[in-house]
């Protein structure tokens, strides 16, 4: 697991032994990453589930202001404070051990506003995809914002969180990535 591109390109990023978690392969970030931008110009990542943070780091690497973390695994969460000293970014993050219910009513009550939230909880756990209701009824994503949902094959997630509509889906093995964004119609967007 490594930093694919931007300012901490080539940087290795250590991951969890064991299954607790699933780390984002280099193949679909990279990917992933091409279909968002490639790089940003400012802003705020929000990463759920963030493992070792590889998503979220990748994120930095390629022109985000900003990170917030979310790990509820203490092994992960130990990589993942690890990683980011390990690329210098602790100034310009913020990493919680929690669960991501519980923070998401930390970061309502603090107003906190993302531009970007990766939402990859572990693959049999669908009922966390629901959050994204939450996030998108509480502003917790910016108008201009992308929600990237990442889940296994067997999971289906609905056209639409409110207002922001799945705008794509890619495909990698048994992984599969789905995007949503803000769609602005007349009425209110079935859920």
């Amino acid at each position: 697991m490594r930093v694919i591109s931007g300012e901490r390109k080539g940087m290795p990023l250590r991951a969890v032994s064991g299954m607790t978690t699933r780390p984002t392969t280099d193949k679909v970030k990279e990917s992933l990453f091409n279909i968002l931008g490639p790089y940003f110009d400012g802003g705020i990542v929000l990463d759920l589930f963030a493992g070792s943070g590889g998503l979220g780091i990748e994120a930095l690497s390629r022109g985000m202001d900003k990170a917030i973390f979310i790990e509820k695994d203490g092994r992960a969460f130990q990589n993942l404070k690890e990683n980011i000293a390990k690329c210098r970014y602790e100034e310009c993050t913020e990493a919680y051990r929690n669960d991501a219910s519980r923070a998401l009513k930390i970061l309502m009550k603090k107003e906190t506003q993302a531009d970007l939230i990766f939402l990859d909880p572990p693959y049999k756990k669908h009922q966390y995809y629901e959050m994204v209701k939450d996030i998108v009824a509480n502003g917790i994503i910016s108008k201009d914002g992308t929600i990237v949902c990442e889940h296994d094959t067997e999971t289906v997630l609905p056209d639409a969180f409110i207002n922001f509509h799945k705008v794509r889906e890619e495909k990698y093995g048994g992984t599969i990535i789905t995007f949503y964004r803000l769609v602005e119609e007349e009425g209110d967007c079935v859920e």
